[in-house]
């Protein structure tokens, strides 16, 4: 291959269409990669893989961790850690698919199908966000109603306007929505550190929770809470966001540059996630910790666990460090979710629409369910309504993951950026649990 041949020249036979606009056109390659050391080159791609983070520790995550901890013990750790394994492999994959063709998934997806299919793709890919935006907004409402006392019904409806936010972060530039995202991640940080100092958890019990039990797949309930980590931690959403935030860098078209691209952004996103499976791991020992081993297996509201953390944990401080690290990971989750939106429905349909106006029908379909749970049976709906959301992730994931997975096997369409044998090899068992764990849900739950 010519070294310094041009990626969308390198592979354009292998697709049905041609590539139009880039990936989010108005923040694409506009941050620069300056010459220098490695490590300067390497911190010019920091950045991206905290906020595909966000989406692994979104207030959906909450309730699932917090139904898994309180009825389980620390049983469901070993699924926390294998979703995030299954999250590394997966995004690194987004990464190598915008690197190696100059497309985001969506974008792939159009050019590489038939029209009919890419269509159904698109649906579903619009499902799965509006289940991501619907526990955006129910766990942002608790967070505002936790902290401040705002009534849930009202705190539905003010979640429509982080538009605003969002409309300003992205006039200020991307870095400046990236230093958004990563100062928040350490407000939660904290928050979790402390509260666990807090619940002082059985570290022995901690340990032997990361390693897999067979009870997870024979127990219909203890499947149904892991598969809710599951679609929690490994988003779809998150797969489309992220193979379009990676071209937000300037990293040039040789083979070298988009070698060495490819490699600190995998970096990042790597390292990005341990830091989410450490706060969702915390949050599900706390769960443990707090309710599991004081006789207090039920807990899977996020109000209720706000409330029964002052007189378990001894301290005033508990739950409002829970409230505000609540309310900032609803805050993160929305920019993440606004950028997804856009990525897929300008990638798939190849139709642009204003930011806000995306946004707001967006935050519409989610805030019509969620109001309507709220007003009609209170928090104990929410918190039902948040687990089945993340169910409903769980169920799109193969229709991301089977064609992000084939796509970026093909060296047609990737050229010499193509997935490594043994990595497809991994990525493909990946995908096969997915299917299976997700047929098994069907088979039990509505079959059965």
């Amino acid at each position: 291959m010519d070294q310094s041949a041009p990626v969308s020249l390198v592979q354009k036979a292998a697709w049905r269409r041609s590539s139009d606009l880039p990936s989010l056109p108005e923040v694409n390659r506009t941050i620069a990669v300056r010459p220098g050391s490695v490590w300067r080159r390497a911190a010019a791609f920091l950045g991206p893989g905290y906020l595909v983070a966000v989406g692994y520790m979104d207030p959906g995550n909450w309730a699932t961790s917090l139904a898994g901890g309180s009825k389980y013990g620390y049983a469901l750790l070993s699924v926390a850690l294998i979703s995030n394994i299954m999250a590394i492999i997966l995004q690194s994959l987004c990464a190598r698919l915008a690197v190696a063709t100059g497309r985001d998934l969506a974008q792939a997806c159009r050019d590489a199908y038939p029209r009919p299919v890419a269509w159904v793709l698109w649906v579903l890919a619009e499902l799965a966000i509006c289940a991501t935006d619907l526990a955006e907004v129910i766990g942002t409402a608790i967070g505002l109603n936790l902290l401040f006392g705002v009534p849930l019904e009202i705190g539905v409806i003010i979640t429509a306007l982080d538009v605003f936010l969002i409309l300003y972060l992205q006039n200020l530039g991307f870095r400046w929505v990236e230093a958004f995202i990563i100062a928040l991640l350490g407000v939660i940080a904290v928050c979790f550190g402390i509260q666990i100092a807090m619940a002082d958890p059985d570290w022995a019990g901690v340990i032997t929770g990361f390693a897999p039990t067979t009870e997870i797949v024979t127990n219909p309930d203890m499947l149904y809470l892991a598969l809710g980590i599951l679609g929690a931690t490994v988003m779809p959403h998150n797969l489309y966001l992220h193979s379009g935030i990676v071209q937000t860098r300037a990293y040039g078209d040789t083979l070298s540059e988009r070698r060495e691209a490819l490699r600190f952004a995998t970096l990042d996103s790597t390292i990005a996630l341990m830091f989410a499976l450490t706060i969702n791991a915390s949050l599900l020992i706390l769960a443990a910790a707090a309710f599991h081993h004081t006789g207090r297996t039920e807990i899977a509201e996020l109000g209720e666990a706000h409330t029964l953390l002052q007189p378990i944990l001894g301290s005033a401080i508990a739950p409002m460090l829970f409230g505000l690290s609540l309310l900032c990971c609803g805050l993160n989750s929305t920019v993440t979710a606004t950028m997804a939106g856009q990525i897929v429905m300008e990638g798939f349909i190849n139709f642009k629409m204003a930011p806000w106006m995306r946004r707001l029908v967006t935050r519409g379909l989610a805030i019509i369910p969620a109001a309507g749970v709220t007003i009609a049976y209170g928090e104990s709906g929410t918190a039902k309504l948040l687990i089945l959301s993340q169910v409903i992730l769980s169920l799109q994931l193969p229709f991301a993951v089977i064609p992000l997975v084939t796509m970026t096997a093909s060296k047609a369409k990737m050229g010499e950026l193509v997935t490594p044998r043994w990595l497809t090899a991994i990525a493909g068992v990946i995908a096969a649990v997915i299917v299976v764990l997700n047929v098994k849900l069907l088979v039990d739950f509505v079959l059965g």
